[in-house]
């Protein structure tokens, strides 16, 4: 009988060893239990809150959401982090590098929705729709005094050409802009670029620029990389489109820029500070379109990102490459 028993826990041991489990934070229930019931076997989902996060962590393989170096240093067995979001500035990187964490983002799948609005803000200067909601709180049907900016022909250069970059470039080639990637990554052949440079060579065609798009991640090499000096070399006329993060962009060239009338208008889904507070002086400019970082939610978002967490549940249990993997040292 002890020999069988042996003999039945070595055969059970490695069944046990492969089980996973994965909690999912600040998700409904219902969408938990859809991700539970097409995991693969040996795979448990544990909906986890803020509250209770840290208790289970001590016996999680991976997590989707969120973590900082306390929380990180609760989780023992922690071999997968899946972010919510496009950014991972947010999160322990260095820590998550030492202790072997792999870590995959969404962005790719929110390029959609926040090039959309992107362009959002950048249609409300250009076509003057801020000016015309203005006039129809007061009820007013003023026609004259608007000078509307044609897109076709101009110049968009976009400061970050990854899975938002790429999008943002596929629409300004659909109103007929010409379009300057600034990437540091050598960039594939494709009829949306017409010109790639690395940023080392930013400040060689900014001047050529009717619309600057910043839609680079945040990173070492990346902060205030849009600063003094890089307003004043804009065109004069140009506009500036901010979605990704605020601390790309120096904040109070910004405004001196917009100030003096050297720029046509911002528009910014992104601020530093964030939230922005009411005191700031970025609200008193009428040709600057702020909204609170929502670029990145839409009506689609919550489909892919739940098709992306199944496939990514998939390859972790199967012990296969991860879609989105982060590449820690370089920050995106």
């Amino acid at each position: 009988m002890r020999v069988r028993l042996l003999s039945l826990a070595l055969i059970l041991l490695p069944l046990c060893a492969q089980n996973k489990r994965i909690l999912v934070q600040g998700y409904p229930a219902a969408e938990v239990a859809r991700l539970q019931s097409s995991a693969p076997a040996g795979v448990t989902i544990v909906p986890v809150s803020q509250a209770n996060l840290k208790v289970e962590l001590a016996t999680a393989d991976a997590l989707i959401g969120a973590l900082n170096s306390e929380l990180l240093a609760a989780a023992p067995r922690l071999k997968w982090l899946q972010t919510i979001s496009a950014g991972v500035d947010n999160l322990p990187l260095a820590e998550l590098r030492a202790k072997g964490v792999t870590l995959t983002n969404s962005k790719i799948i929110m390029g959609p929705e926040i090039a959309d609005h992107a362009f959002a803000l950048l249609l409300s200067l250009t076509r003057q729709i801020n000016r015309a909601l203005s006039a129809q709180a007061s009820r007013s049907w003023a026609r004259g005094g608007y000078e509307p900016v044609e897109l076709h022909g101009k110049t968009a250069v976009i400061i970050g050409a990854g899975g938002i970059g790429m999008q943002i470039a596929q629409r300004a080639k659909g109103f007929g802009m010409k379009v300057i990637a600034v990437d540091p990554k050598e960039l594939s052949m494709t009829p949306l670029i017409d010109q790639a440079v690395t940023p080392d060579r930013l400040d060689e065609v900014l001047p050529r620029a009717d619309v600057i798009f910043v839609s680079a991640p945040l990173t070492r090499q990346s902060e205030r990389m849009v600063a003094a000096r890089q307003f004043e070399l804009m065109k004069k006329g140009a506009y500036f489109i901010a979605v990704s993060r605020g601390r790309l962009y120096d904040t109070a060239a910004l405004v001196k820029a917009l100030d003096s009338g050297h720029l046509a208008g911002a528009g910014l889904d992104v601020t530093d500070p964030e939230p922005l507070p009411s005191s700031h002086p970025l609200w008193q400019f009428r040709n600057a379109v702020i909204t609170p970082h929502i670029a990145g939610q839409s009506d689609q978002v919550g489909g892919r990102s739940m098709d992306l967490f199944r496939e990514n549940i998939r390859r972790f249990a199967a012990g296969l490459p991860l879609l989105n993997v982060v590449d820690l040292e370089k920050q995106y």
